[in-house]
Formats: C-alpha cells, sequence, structure tokens
C-alpha cells in the first residue's frame, strides 16, 4: 500500500545538519550538530554516516574531525537529502497499489498521488544553497 510522505526524525536531522555544514565556515562536529538540533549524537552519528555513504558530506576522525560538504550546495536538492534517508519516493498512483480500481473513481480522490508529486516537486526545485 502506498503511503503518505511522512517526514521523518531521521530525515529532518539530515536536513538540519546539512544546513549547519553548509552554513559553516570550518569542519563541525557531530557533537555540535547535536547540541544545535537538540538531537541524540547516537541517533544523529547514524544519520551522518548515511549522508557520507551517499558523498554529500566527508567525514575526519579524530579530535578535531567533523564533516563538510562534498559538492557544492547549488548542486544539492532537499530530495537528494530525503532520499538519502528515506529512500526514492515512488509515485505509485493508487494508494492501494492496484492496476485496475473496483470503483468508478477513486476513494481518496488522488491525493494520496498529488500530495506525493507536490513534495517531491517541492523537495527537488530547493538546493541547500537556498538555506545558506
Amino acid at each position: 500500500m502506498a503511503k503518505v510522505i511522512q517526514l521523518s526524525e531521521a530525515a529532518s536531522l539530515a536536513i538540519h545538519a546539512m544546513v549547519l555544514i553548509g552554513r559553516s565556515k570550518q569542519i563541525i562536529n557531530v557533537n555540535f550538530i547535536a547540541d544545535s538540533t537538540g538531537a541524540s549524537r547516537n541517533h544523529l552519528a547514524k544519520v551522518m554516516q548515511r549522508l557520507v555513504k551517499d558523498n554529500y558530506i566527508k567525514s575526519t576522525r579524530g579530535p578535531a574531525g567533523g564533516f563538510v560538504l562534498n559538492k557544492p550546495a547549488n548542486e544539492i536538492t532537499l530530495l537528494n537529502i530525503y532520499e538519502s534517508i528515506e529512500g526514492q519516493i515512488v509515485d505509485r498512483g493508487c494508494p492501494m497499489d492496484r492496476t485496475v480500481c473496483a470503483f468508478d473513481k477513486c476513494l481518496m480522490g488522488g491525493i494520496i498521488n498529488k500530495l506525493t508529486i507536490e513534495f517531491r516537486d517541492y523537495m527537488s526545485n530547493q538546493t541547500l544553497e537556498s538555506y545558506l
């Protein structure tokens, strides 16, 4: 069954962390990001690992370590960050994943599909640079 788009804590943390990293003139660590967002350091560390794996940020280990952007801010969209954490947004059309509807028209009025498309379009048109 198709799900309604939601912004999980992990996806929200990822977006907020990326803005903080993008705004910083220097390398910033997980403690600074956790303090700024009120997040658990452990949860945040897992989110940051995902962003490193997907090459949106670079990490440096050690006492002076932390994170910096790995790409220009104008090349990273909020959709990139969201999908890094949540997976690709799939436009399925029918909330029941059916190819043929048993009814004359969608009982949901197509709202789930419309919201999914609107959310994806909005997120894909917002670059990280817009928030720096």
